[in-house]
């Protein structure tokens, strides 16, 4: 069967194609009230799908919001992307979800795929904030079309940023770990990130607050990845910890995972905190304590924000860059226990 056009209708109903047009897509016009019933009953009789596509060129206009993740299996990217397309959806757009797998190459590749798309808005969590492609940098820098950067960003680029406090949550982390008795505390961290940084930054902050030096050979370099986290503990024989601060749920469970092919256990042996909360609970024992970063939140305020600057874009009007900063929050589980004395 033929696909029904707007001219299919029109000349059903007597009626010019723009006048069809005007009506099906709500458009002001001078149709009458008996016109506009048989103009929207016809369509409705012959199955009239819109094209979408010959309406956005027409609109400039195409309900469609693009989102670049660094790593689609990791557990907060994943959750992050959920809550972005069910928030996407209930305002009637689509969400091109894409994945740069780490490749800062990736995100400028990734951003010109999606603005040739059409998208209306770009949020874009970038691969490595310090090994910044500069073709990245530059197509940013001349964007056509709105931005946010969302949980990563990039330091001396001037744009909207939506992100959580990681200061704060490496703080809370370590503070915990020091009010039950703990002054030997571990660190596994992607230090190559500013998110890894801040919460380092946190944890000696921590430190220092209590009156405990650092110690070089307790702080251990990680990805955000299982298994880079399980290499990297295995240096934590070589400390006397007693408890360790896991920067994120990848770099938690890798530490897990070499403890337990020890025969070492949480928290008889080390205790933990983790990063992120969203994960090691079915597949561990105990549930990990630690800092939560609320997703759902960090898509409202991201979403909220670009919306808004789209409507600013096609008014002809953006206004000053913003930077929002979200609070994350301990949640207290088993994975730590009081040392006495």
């Amino acid at each position: 069967m033929a696909k029904v056009t707007l001219k299919d209708i029109a000349n059903e109903v007597g009626l010019s194609p723009t006048s069809v047009s005007l009506v099906l897509n709500d458009r002001p016009c001078k149709v009458s009230q008996e016109s506009r019933r048989r103009i929207l009953e016809t369509a409705r009789r012959f199955g009239y799908v819109p094209n979408q596509i010959a309406r956005s060129l027409v609109m400039q206009h195409t309900s469609t919001i693009g989102l670049i993740i660094p790593n689609i299996e990791s557990r907060f990217f994943a959750s992050l992307a959920k809550n972005l397309e069910l928030m996407c959806r209930a305002k009637g757009y689509a969400l091109i979800i894409t994945n740069s797998d780490d490749n800062p190459q990736n995100d400028a590749k990734l951003v010109r795929l999606l603005v040739n798309r059409g998208v209306d808005g770009l949020l874009i969590v970038v691969s490595n904030e310090f090994a910044i492609d500069e073709q990245l940098i530059a197509n940013l820098s001349t964007l056509p079309t709105p931005y946010i950067m969302v949980d990563r960003f990039i330091d001396n680029l001037a744009c909207d940023k939506v992100r959580f406090n990681n200061e704060l949550g490496g703080y809370l982390a370590t503070r915990h770990l020091i009010e039950h008795g703990h002054r030997r505390i571990a660190c596994i961290v992607n230090a190559r990130s500013n998110t890894g940084r801040e919460r380092l930054d946190g944890y000696t902050r921590a430190l220092g607050e209590a009156g405990i030096r650092v110690q070089a050979d307790y702080v251990l370099g990680s990805d955000y990845y299982i298994a880079s986290a399980f290499d990297a503990a295995a240096s934590l024989a070589d400390t006397d910890a007693t408890a360790v601060f896991a920067s994120s749920d990848n770099i938690a469970l890798g530490l897990l995972k070499r403890l337990y092919s020890k025969g070492l256990r949480v928290p008889r042996d080390y205790s933990v905190v983790s990063y992120d909360n969203s994960a090691a609970d079915v597949l561990f024992e105990p549930a990990l304590t630690s800092i939560e970063q609320n997703v759902p939140e960090l898509s409202r305020a991201a979403l909220d924000l670009l919306f808004r600057r789209i409507d600013e874009h096609e008014a002809g009007r953006l206004g000053e860059p913003e930077q929002i900063v979200l609070d994350p929050k301990l949640v207290i589980k088993d994975s730590v226990r009081t040392l006495e004395g």
